[in-house]
């Protein structure tokens, strides 16, 4: 039918940029090379330095296809962790050792095989099969990179790849331990409970005063953790908008100037008559199509009121022709050019000569004109307002930022300063800890780990200075002082002893409900008794819902070489439960296309576990050290 759709040049680039940028584009040509050791360097691999502007690089990258994959459903928050950030640095790591390995076993890749590799990615070929060049070349650019500068990414990628290809490829799953996995997963066993709970053992705990003293100077339950009273300000883009005033003046002179965004473009409805002939038809098969539309043209120029009637019955547009040929409005643009250009010049009522298109001959009627217009200044008028004050919002929140972080970092002993001088307000807050508060609003300034992180740093706590100013949103920074610290403590006993004692009495149940559990358990592998016992339950591995996790786990963890079989589990915080297991059920039905998919799945696992312990002795080999993680390591831990 008609052209009028225009082309998503935007989201085609998108959508083959997802195709050609795979995850070496987090690891770029720079990442190889040797960095100084500095204050920057958060870790090394064979003496190189990886720096924290590469980290921060690569975890810009991360979060940036995170967000193209998931879209409106992309929450920063969930990948802006300290465990994301390590797998981040991890994996650069990985990279290193991998080319530093690759390097050392002297591996290449042709340019017959890069090339190969380009011409192969899906969306970078014409209709007639050869390779877009130019599209190419624009799709890099959109990223800032060169053809070189890519090339040269895509082939260290393609080498560390042959290296990853060695261990990997090598990994397998017997069939044995494939089938005996799969049995595993199906098997289903059928199990009774006897459960016996703490709560009922509470009657029988005899609380003396030195196991209270005891339970409460051994336990961290109790623990009130350091805190601070501190001054903040907060400077945010819409705390500048309610001091900017815009003029009439200001508004009249951007309505004058932006004219043709506040008006709309004459429409024009027509109807056509449409006989199709395609541009690459015969000549024979286009003559009697033009021959015929002629035919109609004289006719309706005689009778014009037969114009729906003739649509209908001729018209070779099935989505008007139903509707006489009717087209509805449209504006220049939406139509293919000479279509558009005979409408346009029509007057209302008019009838066209012949418009051939690609598409073949069309009789065309406009039925109605809509004029242009441009909408009264009044109507626009607060829109217009908004708009200018968002501009001058944007800029002055620039500039004002520049001025807040300046002013907190030079009068370093107080905010009077910065407050006084972009009219904002110290407020104050109390009992701030180095966590945020679970029961204070995510989106509260003060309640930001950035911010918390940078109030807690010694010299905010030791010499009571202003923080830096903290970015804590979009728009939104925040500086603030300590005005009080309390050191870590322990609530008072008296103040605790009630909360104490019913943790007392709890735990020494639990031991009561496990002792009788346990002698109950030792009499019935002594003499099978199913008295007591809950109606059987069948449990598997895909049929666990309602089961207390560590019920679950005792059951399929049984020896079940001889039935009835008996085992008893702690369940915390609940008492003991012993377990009586009646059958093993193996479904008889074998899925063979699962029992297939399964041992892929336990390959490829495989596969991933060789590669890390590959990995492991590349890092040993290159004496790889971290030394600003993102996540804290255990005691002892390299």
């Amino acid at each position: 039918m008609f052209d009028f759709i225009r082309t998503h040049q935007r989201l085609m680039q998108f959508l083959l940029l997802l195709v050609i940028f795979p995850s070496f584009a987090l690891f770029g040509l720079e990442s190889y090379t040797s960095m100084g050791d500095s204050s920057t360097t958060v870790a090394k691999v064979d003496g190189q330095a990886i720096t924290q502007p590469e980290w921060d690089a690569a975890q810009r990258e991360q979060m940036e296809r995170f967000r193209q994959m998931f879209g409106g459903q992309f929450d920063p928050k969930m990948f802006d962790t300290p465990e994301a950030k390590q797998d981040v640095l991890d994996g650069l790591i990985a990279q290193r050792v991998l080319a530093a390995e690759a390097k050392r076993n002297k591996l290449s890749v042709s340019d017959q095989t890069l090339q190969q590799t380009i011409m192969g990615i899906a969306g970078l070929t014409t209709a007639d099969g050869k390779f877009d060049v130019e599209r190419y070349k624009s799709l890099l650019a959109a990223q800032g990179m060169t053809p070189a500068m890519y090339e040269a990414s895509l082939r260290q990628d393609l080498i560390v790849q042959q290296v990853n290809a060695a261990i990997q490829s090598t990994a397998f799953a017997p069939d044995s331990l494939a089938q005996r996995l799969s049995e595993l997963g199906e098997q289903e066993r059928e199990v009774q409970y006897l459960t016996f709970k703490a709560a009922d053992y509470a009657s029988q705990v005899k609380v003396t005063d030195d196991m209270l003293k005891a339970y409460y100077d051994k336990s961290n339950e109790f623990s009130v953790p350091e805190q601070v009273k501190a001054e903040y300000v907060v400077l945010t883009a819409d705390a500048l908008a309610s001091q900017i005033n815009v003029s009439d003046a200001d508004i009249k002179s951007y309505y004058e100037q932006n004219a043709k965004q506040y008006g709309v473009d004459e429409q024009r409805r027509a109807s056509h008559i449409l006989i199709a002939a395609n541009k690459d038809a015969p000549a024979a098969e286009k003559a009697a199509a033009k021959a015929k539309a002629e035919k109609l043209l004289e006719t309706l120029r005689k009778s014009p009121q037969d114009f729906a009637k003739l649509a209908k019955e001729n018209s070779n547009d099935p989505g008007s022709a139903e509707r006489g040929g009717d087209l509805d409005f449209f504006s220049k643009g939406m139509m293919v050019k000479p279509f558009e250009d005979a409408a346009f010049k029509l007057k209302q009522g008019e009838l066209s000569d012949l418009v051939e298109s690609d598409y073949g001959f069309h009789i065309i009627k406009v039925t109605a004109i809509k004029p242009a217009t441009l909408k009264p200044l009044e109507q626009v008028k607060g829109d217009i307002a908004n708009d200018i004050r968002k501009q001058l919002v944007t800029k002055k929140y620039a500039e004002t930022a520049d001025v807040f972080s300046n002013t907190v970092y030079e009068q370093s002993d107080s905010l009077k300063s910065v407050a006084d001088k972009l009219k904002l307000k110290i407020e104050t807050v109390n009992n701030l800890s180095r966590q945020p508060n679970p029961a204070v609003a995510a989106t509260a300034p003060f309640n930001s780990p950035k911010f918390l992180s940078a109030l807690f740093s010694e010299d905010s706590l030791k010499n009571k200075r202003n923080t830096e100013a903290v970015e804590v949103a979009p728009n939104t920074l925040i500086a603030g002082r300590v005005v009080d610290y309390k050191p870590a403590s322990k609530r008072p006993f008296d103040e605790v002893k009630a909360q104490v004692r019913d943790r007392v009495i709890q735990t020494e149940a639990l031991v009561l409900a496990k002792k009788a559990g346990e002698e109950k358990l030792a009499a019935l592998k002594a003499k099978d008794d199913a008295s007591g016992f809950s109606a059987t339950q069948t449990v598997s591995r895909a049929k666990s819902q309602g089961v207390n996790p560590a019920l679950f786990l005792a059951v399929m963890k049984a020896d079940t070489s001889k039935l009835p079989s008996y085992v008893g589990v702690e369940v915390p915080g609940q008492g003991y439960g012993v377990l009586r297991i009646t059958r093993v059920v193996q479904p008889s039905n074998v899925d063979k296309a699962k029992r297939q998919a399964e041992q892929q799945q336990i390959t490829a696992a495989l596969a991933q576990e060789e590669m890390q312990a590959y990995l492991d002795v590349l890092k040993e080999k290159a004496k790889v050290k971290i030394l600003k993680p993102a996540v804290a390591k255990a005691d002892g831990a390299e």
